[in-house]
């Protein structure tokens, strides 16, 4: 079974974090050519395109030209460790103990923009690169075309190893676009998380987003590969009635 999670604009290079053993991206050749045509923008351009101020768009003009292909303890961190925000709040992957560091490393997938699908365990420099950045790299129109198939091949393959091949999607419907789930051999589990609100269930996003990572550490904490006990979620209840087979409705 595996996490899918999206990845977050805010990085966390400074604290320190647990011992994992690291691995490396698998695309790294795709991700120089995205650098290499990062690196030839103008920092105005930078800044129209991604809505950055100037001094966001300072550091990463200098994060796309420092970029390297060499990932390191020096200069990386793990991609479950190096990401904040409330997804990663919720995950707080640097409180893992070491069992719950390998089963996150063998089961945490996570989506970006520069790498196309990270594993858990796969050390990466700092960056910030959305998937929907309207960015053409050689006959490739934008960052969707270069890992739609990409993704799901690598998905498919980790899948073939596991018991169950089933994706639990806690990634963002920006960053679901980007894998050809037509092409998954699997199946594809996408919990939704409701707040109760005037009468009513409604998805309130910051709090959607922070259960997404609370749901991913449930299921890490809890060594959990079969789809079934993952309703077993204690922040939110599974509501069956609410549900589809594939849409699953977690409400509080």
């Amino acid at each position: 079974m595996i996490i899918l999670l999206s990845p977050a604009k805010s990085l966390d290079f400074e604290n320190s974090f647990p011992e994992v053993e690291a691995t490396q991206p698998r695309f790294v050749d795709d991700s120089l050519k995205i650098i290499k045509k990062l690196r030839s923008l103008s920092r105005k351009k930078i800044s129209s395109m991604m809505g950055l101020s100037k001094e966001l768009t300072e550091l990463n003009y200098m994060r796309y030209h420092e970029w390297d292909t060499q990932f390191d303890k020096a200069t990386s961190v793990p991609a479950m460790m190096a990401f904040s925000g409330e997804v990663y709040r919720g995950l707080n992957a640097r409180g893992f103990t070491p069992k719950q560091v390998q089963f996150a490393s063998n089961h945490l997938r996570i989506l970006s923009g520069l790498h196309g699908v990270l594993r858990g365990s796969d050390l990466i420099r700092p960056y910030r690169l959305e998937m929907g950045t309207s960015l053409p790299v050689g006959r490739k129109k934008n960052l969707y075309a270069i890992w739609k198939e990409k993704v799901v091949g690598a998905l498919n393959k980790d899948a073939e190893t596991m018991e169950n091949q089933v994706v639990i999607n806690l990634a963002s419907s920006e960053y679901f676009k980007a894998v050809d789930f037509d092409a998954f051999k699997g199946r594809v589990i996408t919990p939704v998380f409701k707040d109760e609100k005037n009468g009513q269930y409604k998805v309130i996003m910051t709090w959607a987003k922070n259960a997404r990572g609370k749901m991913a550490r449930f299921i890490i904490e809890n060594n959990i590969t079969n789809p079934e006990h993952i309703k077993g979620f204690e922040d939110y209840a599974f509501n069956e009635a609410m549900s589809t087979e594939t849409e699953w409705v977690f409400i509080r």
